[in-house]
């Protein structure tokens, strides 16, 4: 191919442009980075991986290195290009999806950041939560404006106690020397040098900061948790521009023109585009999404009210409501590093299958406090039903059906909310491949799985909204016909059997509850 351009070349002749062949996705998460190049056809082509280090300060901390989040995304870029001979000119645009929640702080001056940044599991802040959501005006104001309840979770708390712990900060903040990020809005800024800062509507909808139905910085919530305005990132919408590449060592002149928080892209991804569709991921989280429209729906059963992604020239905000479950794919990942059973989810699955059943274990995964719906910040992991004849197969079945129980508590809650019932369910994430869990998860249920055929649908969401943005794709009925199902997942129990197995999981979650 280039000895034949340069022929043509040398001859004094025109030479064809060449056309864009690829979207690349860059899928920014809790414990890893990846690059992934997606094609017309919506097919990750190669996709390139680099792990992060996780930082634990004390129990119930959680930070990372924002240069370790940068070096390993840029690093996982320049291994998808270098080993497929990527030419700029084939790239048609750069999409990214992030952790959401997770809170950065840096000088806008020298680019560095101020502390490390505190993720979205970290707990720390709950003192000031519970506080906050003792005052009935104040939780009511915030679930109001936000779509959100009173928990660490989120970001704000995470920029106050910065700005209150490091030294020097607030006086930076309130001279207008610092900024605030989610992980999107970090790669903006270091991927254009400083060019663009700036987020989109699913990113700010979780920071606790956004007005959901005004699409704006809200200015008292910002007093409240005494956060300077110029601190915050423009809010674009997800299919739009947001500036050039421009980093050093990286392929520059690339635009990228879609953002968007990582369930939110997966949302998008699954084709889940329609009010009543609804998708859960099973990555390091657990999280259930129902798109609902341009109806942004107050939860009456703890769950949340999120800003969805959409494509570009949509008049107005998309909505979601949300179930979040805080250890998902990362309870294999606990009994993988810290306890050592298992080498990875192969075996997990292989044990699993084994077993034949928990043996009466039940595993609580609350290590970070309990997510939607109990919202138990205090609560702590257990494993309870332990006898002389409990084995590793046991517990780590247990583990992936706790997986499974949490998902059962978030689809129920939403379907009251919802006031319909989810006869099937999109799933995706690095879990969806564990066919044990499918099935356990739809036999718990009692509600059909559908797989697709490509489970990057993270990645695939922000390169379908990038796409969408610069017209390699033209629009959404063109990326529903390119979903495919890789396995359906039907239930096969009778209600005796799951009732049994529910008054069990609901008995151990009470005993860890601390509200």
């Amino acid at each position: 191919m280039k000895a034949e351009r340069l022929s043509r070349e040398q001859k004094g002749c025109a030479v064809e442009p060449i056309r864009p062949r690829y979207i690349i996705a860059l899928d920014q998460g809790t414990t890893s980075s990846r690059a992934v190049l997606i094609d017309r056809g919506g097919t990750p082509c190669a996709i390139a991986h680099n792990e992060f280090p996780q930082i634990f300060p004390q129990p119930g901390w959680v930070e990372h290195n924002p240069i370790d989040i940068l070096t390993s995304q840029l690093d996982a870029l320049t291994e998808l290009l270098d080993a497929h001979d990527v030419q700029p000119a084939e790239v048609a645009a750069i999409g990214i999806t992030n952790q959401r929640e997770t809170a950065i702080v840096w000088n806008r001056k020298t680019g560095e950041p101020v502390y490390n940044a505190i993720v979205w599991q970290c707990r720390r802040t709950t003192p000031l939560m519970e506080k906050l959501g003792a005052d009935p005006r104040i939780s009511a104001m915030i679930a109001e404006k936000t779509g959100l309840v009173c928990d660490p979770y989120f970001s704000a708390s995470k920029i106050a106690w910065i700005l209150d712990n490091v030294e020097g900060a607030r006086a930076a903040a309130e001279r207008g020397e610092l900024a605030f990020g989610t992980v999107d809005a970090w790669l903006v800024w270091k991927l254009t040098q400083g060019a663009v800062h700036a987020t989109d509507p699913t990113n700010a909808s979780r920071t606790m900061l956004y007005n959901i139905h005004t699409g704006a910085w809200d200015d008292e919530l910002l007093e409240l948790f005494g956060i300077p305005r110029s601190m915050m990132p423009e809010v674009r919408p997800s299919a739009s521009f947001f500036g050039k590449t421009s980093s050093p060592g990286v392929i520059e002149g690339i635009p990228i023109m879609g953002v968007a928080g990582d369930q939110q892209a997966a949302l998008f991804g699954q084709g889940c585009f329609n009010p009543g569709d609804a998708k859960c991921t099973y990555g390091t989280g657990c999280f259930l999404l129902m798109n609902t429209g341009t109806h942004a729906q107050l939860s009456r059963n703890s769950l949340i009210t999120t800003v969805a992604a959409c494509g570009p020239g949509t008049s107005g905000l998309r909505y979601a409501l949300e179930g979040s479950v805080f250890m998902g794919g990362a309870l294999v990942q606990w009994l993988r590093d810290e306890l050592e059973m298992i080498e990875g989810g192969e075996e997990a699955e292989r044990l699993a299958e084994e077993a034949g059943g928990t043996g009466g274990v039940y595993v609580v995964p609350a290590f970070t406090g309990l997510g939607a719906p109990y919202w138990d910040a205090d609560a702590r992991g257990a494993i309870f039903g332990l006898t002389r004849g409990t084995t590793r197969a046991h517990i780590v079945r247990a583990c992936l059906e706790a997986l499974a129980y949490q998902v059962l508590d978030l689809v129920r809650a939403m379907e009251s909310d919802a006031g319909m019932r989810l006869d099937a369910l999109s799933v995706d994430g690095g879990a969806s491949a564990n066919a044990f869990l499918m099935q356990f998860q739809a036999d718990i249920m009692e509600r059909t799985l559908d797989r697709p055929t490509c489970r990057e649908t993270t990645a695939l969401g922000a390169a379908f909204l990038a796409g969408l943005a610069c017209g390699f794709w033209s629009d959404e009925s063109e990326l529903r016909a390119l979903r495919t199902s890789d396995d359906v997942f039907h239930p096969s129990r009778d209600h005796q059997w799951r009732r049994e197995r529910i008054d069990g999981w609901n008995e151990a979650v009470a005993r860890v509850r601390t509200n």
